[in-house]
């Protein structure tokens, strides 16, 4: 047992660092430093080289088309526009003289329908005026019938009464004066 005590302890002697003093981050070695720059000089010369001649041209040629892109679809948009402007314009000085048109129409219709409408008028005023002489023509033609009449009717009549009242028959030129008096007073 003891022999397995002193294999314990020796593992454990030799586990240990010597002087306990570590060598510093190579970075920081001061010895190293001409070096590191020079290597991190030629790696910015190859990283710049190929970022300028490579990766730079790939960039601003995708830029440049970007743009020429967005250019060209403004000169497109602006063609567009002054074409919907000019189409526009056109649709408004087509509607304009269309309703120039319709308001000539309108106005050409309604004075047609005016003077139509006035010219049957007169025709019916004509043919009321024609029907209305006629009618006073026969009332005064019915008038001078009546009236005639009733002089002989009247003169009758008043020779009737006075021979009923009187029982003598009147003299004729007696009656008819004494109607036509009447009649005239």
């Amino acid at each position: 047992m003891a022999e397995s005590h002193g294999t314990a302890q020796g593992a454990t002697a030799h586990t240990e660092a010597n002087g306990g003093h570590k060598a510093p981050f190579p970075p920081f070695q001061t010895s190293t430093f001409p070096s590191q720059l020079f290597s991190l000089l030629i790696a910015f010369v190859a990283l710049y080289v190929i970022v300028s001649k490579l990766a730079l041209p790939r960039v601003g040629k995708t830029i440049d088309d970007r743009q020429n892109a967005i250019d060209s679809d403004l000169a497109a948009a602006q063609k567009l526009k002054d074409d919907s402007d000019a189409a526009l314009k056109a649709y408004e000085s087509e509607l304009a003289g269309a309703r120039g048109r319709a308001q000539a129409i309108g106005n050409e219709t309604r004075d047609k329908l005016n003077a139509q409408s006035e010219a049957e008028r007169k025709a019916l005023e004509d043919r009321l005026s024609a029907k209305l002489a006629d009618a006073e023509k026969t009332i005064a033609s019915t008038r001078t019938a009546a009236m005639s009449n009733v002089r002989g009717i009247a003169a009758d009549a008043a020779a009737a009464i006075v021979q009923q009242l009187t029982g003598t028959m009147p003299d004729g030129k007696a009656v008819d004066s004494a109607v036509d008096a009447t009649l005239k007073g």
